[in-house]
């Protein structure tokens, strides 16, 4: 039987639909948005974030999944008012673990979230049918290999590292590096508890031996401990 969550670490029992902006994915993943107009790139577990909306804006051919996707937009907005109002309140109670570099308060920090969910339902319906959002979930998406020059995935490994074991996320890891022929970026590296993930360098040793070749990079400090590193995933060329 796996050990009770710690009273020390953010504790959620589901995945949470929960979103972020096009300005903090630039803050955790080494991005530049003039780099990649007209370019393929993926964001998965992409929940109610901004980001698929405005890179579309700026010329890049973004798309992003999420086992919501698919679902009536009125149905989604009900997910971000139920979804938004649990974590919000476990940030106020895990507050030891919050850091307010990029966000001076938690209301701060929802104000943000909740305009990167606002952009996303404006978005939704259209985007939906233009294929920009589609129903998926790792460890399995539907795509051929190497079909997107980029792929991000945000806030969902690692930190729900009670829900997900090691095996899973080796192979959530080698999903996404199937589908992209270039980089894929990962943030952030920390479990609940703000820690560096346990099984960080056994997953980096299955994924080496595998070919796949891991880094791990610095990046801004977000408003949870521990996101300050995002891992950095390719296959060497040739």
């Amino acid at each position: 039987m796996p050990a009770l969550p710690s009273e020390k670490e953010f504790q959620l029992s589901s995945t949470a639909f929960f979103g972020r902006t096009f300005s903090e994915y630039l803050e955790f993943f080494p991005l530049r948005p003039e780099e990649w107009q007209d370019r393929r790139v993926l964001d998965v577990a992409a929940g109610p974030s901004a980001f698929t909306a405005e890179a579309h804006v700026r010329g890049i051919r973004a798309v992003a999944v999420d086992p919501l996707y698919g679902y009536p937009p009125a149905t989604l907005a009900t997910y971000v008012q139920m979804d938004y109002t649990r974590v919000l309140a476990e940030m106020r109670r895990k507050e030891s673990l919050m850091l307010y570099q990029r966000f001076p308060t938690i209301a701060a920090a929802e104000e943000s979230r909740r305009s990167a969910a606002a952009r996303f339902l404006a978005d939704y319906e259209t985007g939906f049918l233009h294929g920009r959002y589609l129903g998926a979930a790792l460890p399995r998406l539907p795509f051929p290999d190497g079909c997107f020059d980029l792929v991000l995935c945000a806030h969902l490994l690692f930190i729900y590292a009670r829900l997900f074991d090691l095996p899973w996320h080796l192979a959530a890891c080698r999903e996404l590096v199937r589908v992209s022929r270039g980089p894929v970026w990962i943030h952030p590296l920390c479990g609940p508890d703000g820690q560096a993930y346990a099984g960080l360098e056994g997953l980096r040793a299955g994924l080496s031996d595998e070919g796949i070749r891991s880094e791990i990079i610095p990046v801004a400090q977000g408003i949870f401990a521990g996101t300050d590193t995002t891992l950095l995933l390719s296959r060497p060329p040739g």
